[in-house]
C-alpha cells in the first residue's frame, strides 16, 4: 500500500498507543468497515456506531472475511446518540470520517466524539472541503454551481445530499468549540485527484511519485487549503496533575 497522509498520522497515533497496550478505536459513522477492518487486522480493538444496518451487514462480512469478527463490536445508533451507545473516555482513537457533513449538528456530533475518547486521545475528522468543490465545479464548466459554493457560508447545494462542506477556520474552529486542541489540519487529495489516469498508467513509477507529492503538499498550504478533504486531528487534554 502506498504512502497516505491520513493513515501516516494514524498509524504513528497508534503506535504510541501500543506501547501502553491495545489499542481502543471508536469508528464513528463508519458502518461499511473501510477503515474499522483494517484497524482491527492490525491489531486494535473497534467499536462502529452506524446507524444503517446494511452499512453494518457489509461489515459484519468484511470483518468475517478478514477473520477479525472477535475484534470489531457494532452498535446500531446516531451520532447524536453517541453517549447513550459508548461509555465515556472509552476510546483512545475516535474517527469521524465523510460523518460531519451529513449530520444534523457538527457540533453535537464533535461534543460527543470528544466525550467518547480518553484524555490525552485523539479525534480524527475527514472532510469534504469548500474551497475544492467551488475549484471541481468551475473546472468543468459549472459556473453558475460554483458561485453558489462560493457564496454559500456552509458549501452546500441544495440538490446534493451533503449538507455542508468546511474550510481550514471553520474545522479548526469547530473542534476547539468541541474542547479538543487542534494538532494537525492537513489536505487529503490535494494532486491526487487531479492527475489522470492514463499519467499514471503510461509512466513507470508515476504512482509511487504521486504518492510521495501528496504527502509533500498535504501540510503546505495553499495547496493543503484546496484538497479535496480536510482532516485534523484534535486531541482531548488530560485533566491537570495528571
Amino acid at each position: 500500500m502506498r504512502p497516505d497522509a491520513v493513515r501516516r498520522v494514524l498509524n504513528a497515533e497508534l503506535a504510541a498507543v501500543r506501547e501502553r497496550g491495545v489499542p481502543r478505536v471508536l469508528d464513528v459513522g463508519g458502518g461499511s468497515g473501510v477503515w474499522a477492518v483494517p484497524l482491527a487486522a492490525s491489531g486494535c480493538s473497534v467499536t462502529v456506531v452506524d446507524p444503517s444496518p446494511n452499512a453494518l451487514a457489509t461489515l459484519h462480512r468484511r470483518a468475517q472475511d478478514a477473520g477479525v469478527l472477535d475484534k470489531i463490536t457494532a452498535v446500531q445508533g446516531d451520532s447524536d446518540a453517541l453517549a447513550s451507545l459508548v461509555p465515556a473516555g472509552s476510546a483512545d482513537l475516535v474517527l469521524g470520517h465523510g460523518v460531519l457533513e451529513v449530520v444534523d449538528d457538527p457540533k453535537t456530533t464533535v461534543a460527543a466524539m470528544a466525550e467518547a475518547v480518553a484524555p490525552g486521545g485523539v479525534v480524527s475528522v475527514l472532510v469534504a472541503n469548500r474551497f475544492a468543490a467551488v475549484l471541481h465545479r468551475a473546472v468543468t464548466g459549472r459556473l453558475v454551481d460554483a458561485r453558489r459554493l462560493l457564496d454559500d457560508p456552509a458549501g452546500q447545494l441544495v440538490e446534493e445530499s451533503l449538507t455542508r462542506r468546511f474550510d481550514v477556520a471553520g474545522l479548526t474552529q469547530l473542534l476547539v468549540e468541541g474542547g479538543l486542541a487542534v494538532e494537525l489540519v492537513q489536505g487529503h487529495g490535494v494532486v491526487a485527484d487531479l492527475v489522470p489516469g492514463s499519467v499514471l498508467d503510461g509512466n513507470p513509477g508515476a504512482a509511487d511519485a504521486l504518492a510521495q507529492l501528496e504527502l509533500a503538499a498535504a501540510t503546505l498550504s495553499p495547496l493543503r487549503d484546496i484538497a479535496a478533504r480536510l482532516h485534523a486531528l484534535g486531541r482531548k487534554q488530560a485533566p491537570a496533575g495528571q
